[in-house]
């Protein structure tokens, strides 16, 4: 666990022209306000679905190699496949779910031009 949440603090921020140390205090209370109103940061819905459609994608795919292979054991080739997919996709939500979500960006970035900054993009 210790790599997955190594992932998920490594959140991205806004980059602001001429930023210094009072833009990041800007930065992190308008992340703060964008929180606070709802427009969520990193998505724990993305993760559940990462996983969902990875179990879908290996219990299919195996599931369906065991039957064209003519194996005995097709339901147990499709619940192994089926853990490994949704292993993948957990990895794979994790790592995505320190991209905040559109809505909290936009939040941020208004957030941050009604205090007089430029953001110029995201890291």
């Amino acid at each position: 666990m210790p790599l997955a949440l190594g992932l998920v603090s490594c959140t991205s921020q806004p980059v602001v022209y001429g930023g210094g140390s009072v833009a990041q205090a800007d930065i992190d209370d308008c992340r703060r306000l964008a929180r606070a109103a709802g427009a969520g940061g990193a998505d724990g819905a993305r993760i559940a679905r990462e996983t969902a459609v990875g179990a879908a994608a290996g219990g299919a795919a195996t599931g369906i190699y065991g039957a064209v292979r003519g194996d005995d054991d097709v339901g147990n080739r499709t619940a192994a496949g089926a853990a490994a997919g949704a292993a993948v996709g957990l990895v794979r939500g994790v790592s995505r779910s320190g991209e905040p979500s559109g809505t909290f960006k936009s939040y941020v970035n208004r957030c941050l031009r009604e205090r007089g900054y430029d953001v110029v993009g995201w890291n």
